[in-house]
C-alpha cells in the first residue's frame, strides 16, 4: 500500500483530517521525567481522533539522548493504522541524506518525513525509493519569513514554491516509489498561493496558536489526502480539558 493510500484510509476511518502534533515541552509537562507519561497519554487519548501523528524532532533533540530514547519508545508504541509523519526538515547532500532516510524509514519505520528541498533534487533522491513511504517538501511554510524565498516571484511569473513542486513532478515522472507531498502553512495560504498548489498530499500547519484560518481551504476541489496539524491546541491549551476532548473538538472542525 502506498503512503497516500494508507493516509486516505485513515482519514476516511476517523472522518477527519486532524494531524496531532507532538511537541513535548518538559517545562509544561512537569519536567523531563514526566515526559514519557505525557507521551503515553497524548497518544493513548487521541488515537480515536487522529488521522496522523506528527512528532517534531527538535523538541526531542532538545532533551538530549534521553529525548531521542523517548521518541524511539513512543514510535514503537504507535498504533499501526495511524500514519506517523516525522517533522525533521532534514536537508543535506545525497550521501548524508541516505543515512537520514535509513534512520527514519528503516530503523524507526515512520511513514513520512518532512524535508527541506532547497539543496535540490539530488538531496531528496535518497528518500524517493522507499515503498509505502512519503515525504513532505517545504513549499509555503507558516512563518513570516516564507516571503523571503518561497513566495518570491520569478521573472516568468512563477513562485519559488512552484519550483519545489517541480521536484515532486519529476519524482512522479520517474515513477519513484515514495509519495511526495508538500508543507503549506495556513497562515500564508492566500488564494493566489492555493490556486497554484498541486493536488498532492498536503501537511498543513498554522491552525490554532499560529492563527491560521480554515476558511482559506473551503471550496477547493482537492482529492489528495491532506491533513491539518494541531500541536499546542491539543497539548497545552485549555488544560482543564483532556487530550481526548480537545482532539475531538478539533477533529469536528476538520471533519471531511
Amino acid at each position: 500500500m502506498t503512503y497516500s493510500a494508507k493516509l486516505a484510509r485513515r482519514i476516511e476511518s476517523v472522518g477527519s483530517r486532524l494531524c496531532v502534533g507532538i511537541d513535548p515541552r518538559p517545562e509544561l509537562s512537569g519536567g523531563i521525567d514526566a515526559v514519557p507519561e505525557y507521551l503515553k497519554r497524548i497518544v493513548g487519548e487521541t488515537t480515536e481522533y487522529a488521522a496522523a501523528y506528527k512528532p517534531n524532532m527538535a523538541y526531542f533533540e532538545a532533551m538530549g539522548i534521553r529525548g531521542i530514547e523517548m521518541l524511539e519508545e513512543m514510535l514503537q508504541r504507535m498504533p499501526d493504522e495511524v500514519p506517523v509523519i516525522l517533522d525533521a526538515k532534514r536537508s543535506d547532500i545525497g550521501e548524508t541524506q541516505k543515512y537520514y532516510a535509513k534512520s527514519y524509514f528503516e530503523n524507526w519505520n515512520v511513514d513520512a518525513v518532512t524535508l527541506n528541498p532547497f539543496l535540490g533534487y539530488d538531496s531528496i533522491e535518497p528518500f524517493l525509493n522507499w515503498e509505502g513511504k512519503g515525504i513532505y517538501l517545504l513549499a509555503v511554510t507558516s512563518n513570516a519569513g516564507s516571503a523571503d524565498f518561497q513566495r518570491q516571484k520569478l521573472a516568468d511569473g512563477r513562485f519559488v514554491f512552484e519550483l519545489v513542486q517541480q521536484l515532486g513532478k519529476r519524482a512522479a515522472d520517474e515513477e519513484r516509489a515514495t509519495d511526495v507531498g508538500y508543507v503549506v502553512g495556513l497562515t500564508n495560504a492566500s488564494e493566489e498561493v492555493l490556486d497554484r498548489i498541486v493536488d498532492s498530499p498536503l501537511l498543513i500547519p498554522g491552525l490554532g496558536a499560529q492563527g491560521g484560518d480554515l476558511a482559506s481551504l473551503q471550496g477547493r476541489a482537492r482529492t489528495a489526502p491532506d491533513v491539518v496539524n494541531v500541536s499546542r491546541g491539543i497539548s497545552y491549551a485549555e488544560p482543564e480539558k483532556s487530550f481526548a476532548q480537545k482532539a475531538r473538538e478539533w477533529g469536528e472542525q476538520l471533519a471531511i
